[in-house]
């Protein structure tokens, strides 16, 4: 599915870790524009119905949010289409507004809506295609999908100066700040799950396509009047429910075998424990913090099939160097168990939360959790309200300062 792209409190923030490297500025190494179902919004700070939350310093000013994103941003833009990719009906929208389906892909409200909230903006960000939607609405929020939306958003251009002239235009595109959050729906389907770009394109080959396809599209917006831009890059696509159980091969990845697989390592992981696993060919973990030998296997084979040429560049000997940082740590048992505030994160609330996601996520599902806050995601891909909560609101805490 689109969107991108990241477990519990402390796995979020590592997934914030990886996305906040391409995030500021128009840095792209770790951008990939998503080619497919891709959302343009426009929020205004005109009409604001929030009390701010970030204050920003007295001398600048955000008149408007402009974020281009996919399905983890979009409010609804889809319901209108003869389409899969939809969520226009229970239980997605359950924690809305008393339970109302509005298109977000969550159980509540999405990125797009805690970020005109943490900035006092308004409290929601509608949808473009909202047959509701009010000519002042244009003054606060739209969304336009990809194949239309830099042609569009040059339309809209030309309405807002119609309506506030292009001194002011031109004002607000350059104090605005502008998201873009992309790339995961690229990487984790169309390229790993699908195949479909295997055969023309290597890993690398693929990243640099994508790259050149970001870097145009920023160029454009740029050229339009952006420019304060942030870029997000895609989350730990590894630990989606739906990649670990379509592509990853373990059953069980939100604890260790050893005991009970949420504390116990070194000395605390022995033979005394009886809850300890028989099978440990479906964990990823062995005991807290270690992968299983499977674990272990895939995951050497795959980078030195993806980077041991490179070492070609550095000469001989000593000179060939190769360093490791550390990995999603928020995806370890024991953080989750021990920093983290979700109790579930291997799986999704709808259904059996591996595989349910738009339409196979649905109210005839009776697998669906009851109580979806200790949930990580929802469905199989996005997360629940909670968890976006905690994502938005750590990001722009800690970059929303390097705009203005």
């Amino acid at each position: 599915m689109n969107g991108s792209s990241i477990e519990d409190q402390q796995l979020l923030k590592e997934s914030q870790e990886e996305n906040s490297r391409a995030m500021l500025h128009l840095k792209m190494e770790h951008f990939s524009l998503s080619t497919k179902f891709f959302f343009l919004y426009f929020v205004f700070a005109v009409l604001c119905s929030s009390e701010a939350v970030i204050q920003i310093p007295n001398n600048e000013t955000i008149p408007a949010v402009i974020m281009f994103g996919d399905s983890i941003v979009d409010t609804g833009n889809n319901n209108g289409l003869t389409s899969v990719v939809k969520c226009d009906f229970p239980p997605y929208g359950r924690d809305f507004n008393g339970g109302m389906p509005t298109g977000r892909f969550s159980n509540g409200k999405v990125p797009s809506d805690f970020l005109v909230e943490e900035l006092g903006i308004k409290d929601l960000l509608p949808a473009y295609r909202d047959p509701s939607l009010q000519p002042k609405d244009l003054l606060t929020g739209s969304v336009i999908p990809l194949s239309e939306q830099l042609q569009d958003f040059k339309q809209y251009i030309g309405k807002l100066k119609g309506i506030v002239g292009e001194e002011r235009t031109n004002f607000i595109l350059a104090k605005s700040v502008v998201f873009v959050v992309a790339s995961s729906n690229d990487i984790a389907n169309t390229y790993f799950l699908t195949g479909i770009r295997k055969a023309e394109y290597d890993i690398s080959s693929y990243a640099d396509l994508l790259l050149n396809s970001a870097s145009n599209f920023i160029k454009e917006l740029y050229g339009l009047g952006a420019r304060r831009i942030g870029v997000f890059s895609a989350p730990p696509l590894g630990c989606v429910p739906s990649q670990r159980f379509l592509v990853g091969g373990f059953e069980i990845a939100n604890k260790g075998c050893c005991g009970t697989g949420t504390v116990e390592v070194a000395i605390l992981c022995n033979q005394l424990d009886h809850h300890t696993c028989t099978d440990d060919s479906k964990y990823v973990f062995f005991d807290s913090y270690h992968p299983t030998e499977n674990a272990y296997k895939i995951i050497v084979s795959q980078l030195i099939t993806k980077y041991i040429y490179n070492f070609e560049l550095y000469g001989l000997g000593a000179r060939r160097i190769g360093v490791f940082s550390a990995p999603p740590l928020g995806c370890v048992p024991s953080q989750r168990f021990l920093v983290g505030g979700f109790e579930i994160a291997n799986k999704g609330c709808c259904g059996t939360g591996t595989v349910e996601v738009a339409i196979l996520c649905n109210q005839l599902d009776h697998h669906t959790c009851t109580d979806d806050s200790k949930y990580v995601f929802f469905d199989s891909y996005h997360p629940t309200e909670n968890a976006y909560k905690i994502i938005v609101s750590q990001l722009i805490t800690k970059y929303i300062y390097n705009f203005v």
